[in-house]
């Protein structure tokens, strides 16, 4: 099997997952980078896998089933066009990829009802999770944000992340602003930086990495306390206190 991504609108990416003459795609904003991939391959499109409900990760579901009439899975909370399989919590999606099975985390936080879906050694985690950086609240609470990326973070080291965004840099960047002096994400940035001069993606990711570089999983590191307690002019009271207002600080560099 191969995890190809499908770059859609500014900076999408639409995962594919391809076996023989088969595939599955994760969040197909946009039908038409999947339509020109799959004739282009002479592939059969076998089912659609959504994290969440915004319109850049469900808006090509209805002209791709009216080709390919295929099961969609999605988040049991949220409003998913055609959704067949709600999931929630626990479920396990079992697809027509030989020995493939997923399992179904609720990440709530960037949507209330958003879900991730973790494989054998990767997990789709749509925008709850971006390499050094995570998403925004649109419906959650920080607390529920950050208890979800704690899961995630939770993970092993080698869990491959594809999430469903090209940041990258830009999370870096402020990564760099926040944690000056963090050797590891300097070399991850040059690294990324040579991926994107070429036009490769930059993901996956790994959780180990992510552990490494992203200031949203290290709000207990004495350097972010210190840059927070700069930036809103007192020490947060807590951990979360921590993380809300890092993401608060992202919202408005």
């Amino acid at each position: 099997m191969e995890i190809i991504p499908l770059p859609a609108f500014r900076d999408n990416y639409i995962w594919t997952l391809r076996h023989h003459r088969s595939a599955v795609v994760v969040d197909p904003g946009d039908a038409d980078p999947v339509l020109h991939y799959l004739e282009d391959q002479g592939l059969d499109l076998t089912a659609i896998l959504v994290t969440h409900h915004h319109a850049d990760h469900v808006g090509g579901i209805g002209t791709l089933r009216r080709r390919w009439p295929v099961p969609v899975f999605g988040p049991a909370r949220e409003a998913i066009p055609a959704c067949s399989h709600p999931l929630a919590e626990g479920d396990r999606v079992r697809l027509a990829i030989p020995s493939l099975e997923l399992e179904v985390l609720e990440v709530p936080g960037h949507t209330l009802g958003h879900i991730a879906y973790l494989g054998a050694g990767f997990v789709f985690c749509g925008d709850t999770l971006f390499s050094a950086g995570c998403g925004r609240l649109f419906e959650g609470t920080a607390a529920q944000l950050q208890a979800s990326l704690a899961r995630l973070a939770a993970l092993p080291p080698e869990t491959l992340v594809y999430c469903t965004h090209e940041y990258t840099l830009a999370n870096l960047r402020f990564a760099r602003q926040v944690e000056p002096d963090n050797p590891g994400r300097e070399d991850y940035r040059r690294d990324c930086e040579g991926r994107r001069a070429i036009g490769a993606p930059t993901l996956p990711s790994t959780i180990g990495r992510e552990r490494a570089v992203n200031p949203f999983l290290r709000t207990t590191e004495p350097a972010i306390i210190a840059a927070v307690t700069t930036w809103q002019g007192r020490p947060p009271e807590d951990d979360a206190a921590c993380f809300a207002a890092l993401r608060e600080w992202k919202n408005q560099a």
